[in-house]
């Protein structure tokens, strides 16, 4: 379903949860709602003007409810499209004579195509900037016998210079709904000495299960390669490539060709082959879960051969990662330690400490925002000693700690609050036409709540004492009580009490009768406090929990 559709779908009304029924009601559960809300709010009960004015508003959504949840067809448009669709998009997508199954295809169908249309208006751009620091002079000062001044001669400050630094850039420009093309280029600088290259690829999508793709690029001389992708089975697929490469020195022609196989839910195996320009076989096991990512891969081939292992602990709802990685072979030996925390909806920052033999240490930063990405290596010595280890650990540490306090936090905070205030502005006359909607719904109950009241006091059943719907801070605190942050929904909650026993579903509260969202886009809860059997019962559910009441652990000790 398209973004624009959910938004949609969130204005509208919550049918389910005016009639108090689960999604997957059976039409004798949605007959026995209607009847019992007609019963309350049928205009012919109430002989007041005013009353009876309200009660024609409340019936006739009511009514409307029913129609649709009643209405095979109407239901499934109001399912995949909301009160919008019935209105007018639902009957412009579906003919009256499809049947529910059909109307919830076609709409997958053009919501897939919806969502292409939006793919072709983009040109999805990528870019990297990598840079390369070589700081090793804050922990290892050489002699130096240039005759050129120095800075650490005069003010005694190490020398950093950027020692490297990659430009990469790509786009895709979407052709057709099979074939996409993608422009690429490269430019990079090591020590003085300059590099560069542009490809240019097209890829067609020549079914559900494969694709090929061809490329041109030019740069340190032409290159053409040929790739492809293709699923052979439910959990098996593999793609391949050949490059050719014209060099001032003759031809030379690679082969790369991968096989991956599903081993079970989480974990997926690789075996690749490389040939011609880089001879090698590698083969790879990667197990993802929510909470863990383990990569595991042994190399052999030339100019080295090498065994990896790489950990990583999520911490979603922290929104942080924790990674380890070890790697050893006829190179030497490396151990890499780091963490990556997200910082926005679409920004992540990473850092990780890498020691090796003889590569010495690195510390490693890398911003990832959108689709750009910010990397620097920072060179901190060629020898592995503890001074850089530790700098290279706690310094990074304690600046994430004190932009993340003293800048990231608030600025943070700032946007929520203004993001709130925004909405909050624009909802209001919506706001205030719904809390008069729910304090005529009250006014409607009251007759029937004292009846409910009598005869549940009478068999000593489930009687609501106080219950508040909104942003409950305090728990059991009661000074929220007339905010317009919350809401008192003692007698709403009443009125849906039957037998001595109040069932509400797992759905926002506000649109059940007598409810209203008091704080549009942030966290509410519901408490309820109630008398069953003459002993105080107290609960707090969050907005979208089930309740089910009375319960014995709700039982509050005396």
């Amino acid at each position: 379903m398209s973004e624009e559709l959910d938004e949609i779908k969130e204005e509208g009304d919550d049918y389910y949860t005016f009639l108090n029924i689960p999604r997957n009601a059976a039409d004798e559960e949605i007959n026995n709602a209607y009847r019992r809300l007609s019963r309350l709010y049928h205009p012919d009960k109430h002989t007041d003007p005013d009353r009876k004015a309200e009660a024609e508003l409340l019936f006739g959504k009511t009514k409307k409810a029913y129609e649709v949840l009643s209405d095979a067809h109407m239901r499934a448009i109001y399912d995949n499209l909301g009160t919008a669709g019935l209105e007018t998009q639902g009957w412009e997508i579906v003919q009256r004579t499809k049947t529910p199954h059909e109307i919830r295809e076609e709409y997958e169908r053009l919501a897939r195509e919806r969502e292409e249309r939006r793919l072709q208006q983009r040109t999805n751009p990528k870019s990297s900037v990598t840079m390369t620091i070589n700081a090793t002079d804050l922990f290892s000062v050489y002699d130096d016998d240039s005759p050129f001044l120095d800075l650490r001669d005069l003010f005694g400050l190490p020398h950093i210079e950027i020692s490297g630094m990659t430009l990469n850039q790509a786009i895709e420009a979407p052709l057709t709904n099979r074939d996409t093309a993608i422009l690429s280029g490269n430019l990079s600088s090591q020590n003085g000495n300059g590099s560069g290259g542009i490809n240019c690829s097209i890829r067609r999508v020549t079914s559900d299960k494969g694709w090929g793709e061809v490329e041109v690029g030019a740069g340190n001389g032409l290159t053409i390669a040929a790739k492809a992708f293709r699923n052979f089975s439910r959990g098996m697929f593999g793609n391949g490539s050949v490059i050719t490469h014209f060099t001032p020195n003759g031809l030379r022609v690679g082969t790369v060709t991968t096989l991956a196989n599903q081993l079970d839910k989480h974990t997926v195996g690789y075996l690749t082959w490389k040939a011609g320009m880089q001879s090698g076989m590698n083969t790879m096991i990667i197990r993802d879960t929510p909470f863990q990512h383990l990569v595991c891969s042994a190399y052999i081939g030339i100019p080295h051969t090498y065994i990896a292992v790489s950990y990583t602990h999520k911490m979603p709802e922290q929104e942080y990662k924790v990674k380890l990685t070890g790697k050893a072979g006829t190179f030497g030996a490396i151990l890499e330690y780091g963490a990556e925390k997200k910082i926005s909806q679409n920004s992540s920052l990473a850092a990780s400490l890498a020691l090796g033999i003889p590569t010495g240490v690195q510390l490693k930063i890398k911003l990832h925002r959108a689709s750009q990405t910010y990397a620097a290596t920072i060179m901190l010595c060629e020898e592995i000693l503890p001074a850089p280890v530790i700098y290279g650990t706690l310094v990074p540490l304690m600046s994430w700690l004190a932009v993340q306090k003293l800048i990231i936090q608030p600025y943070m905070r700032q946007q929520k609050q203004a993001e709130l205030l925004k909405q909050r502005e624009a909802n209001r006359s919506r706001l205030l036409e719904k809390r008069r909607e729910a304090l005529a719904a009250v006014e409607l109950m009251r007759e029937t709540v004292r009846r409910i009241v009598e005869q549940e006091e009478a068999r000593k059943g489930l009687v609501i004492l106080q219950a508040w719907y909104g942003q409950l801070v305090v728990e059991g605190s009661t000074e929220e009580c007339g905010s317009p942050e919350v809401v008192d929904v003692t007698i709403a909650l009443q009125c849906l009490v039957k037998d001595s026993k109040l069932i509400l579903q797992d759905s926002s509260k506000c649109s059940l009768p007598g409810f209203y969202d008091p704080c549009p886009g942030e966290e509410k809860n519901l408490r309820v406090r109630y008398l069953f059997h003459a002993v105080t019962h107290e609960v707090t559910i969050k907005d979208n929990d089930s309740l089910r009441i009375p319960k014995q652990s709700h039982r509050l000790e005396t």
